[in-house]
């Protein structure tokens, strides 16, 4: 199975939480429909990238990335690499190179989508397919140069600097690892 098709089951069978995320769901997936390379940075309209917000195992804490570009907390990932061959694998490579972290646990199945403007090619869009992982007890993580810096903060308490998108992604995620 390609990376375009794993990409294809995971969010057709992707329930998604509300209104809202379904139709993101189907937009993702008529835009896999239209761009045979949508797994791609070369897909100028816009690709599907792979992140996961990365919980500590407690569920208590949550490893944040201060992004170099956006100047913001965000969570881990980035664009797919053609070696990948799937989407959640993608994430997890993502979420393991800039954390620095061995042994992420990914749960199962996107968690959240989002979709936004950035910088690629001049102006293209993310189609950003979110995961969630889970750290190790006692893991270390180590700044990776993707990162102008790396921290744990409590997952009740994130960093004014960050946005709506990963406040709700962070909660969705703690009440998804803690069954409430």
């Amino acid at each position: 199975m390609t990376l375009h098709a794993d990409a294809v089951r995971a969010l057709s069978d992707w329930t998604a939480p509300d209104a809202e995320q379904d139709l993101l769901r189907r937009d993702f997936l008529a835009h896999l429909s239209a761009h045979e390379n949508a797994m791609l940075r070369e897909c100028v309209p816009g690709h599907l990238t792979a992140s996961a917000v990365v919980l500590d195992s407690a569920g208590e804490r949550v490893l944040l990335t201060l992004h170099p570009k956006a100047g913001m907390w965000l969570q881990l990932g980035g664009h797919c690499e053609p070696h990948d061959a799937t989407l959640a694998g993608a994430a997890l490579r993502e979420a393991t190179e800039e954390s620095g972290i061995d042994g992420l646990r990914l749960l199962p199945g996107p968690l959240h989508l989002d979709r936004h403007r950035v910088w690629c090619h001049g102006g293209s869009y993310h189609l950003d397919v979110q995961y969630v992982a889970v750290a190790p007890a006692g893991a270390r993580e180590r700044l990776s140069e993707e990162s102008a810096d790396l921290r744990w903060f409590p997952a009740d308490g994130l960093p004014e600097d960050t946005d709506e998108v990963v406040r709700r992604l962070v909660d969705r995620a703690r009440r998804l690892e803690t069954g409430s």
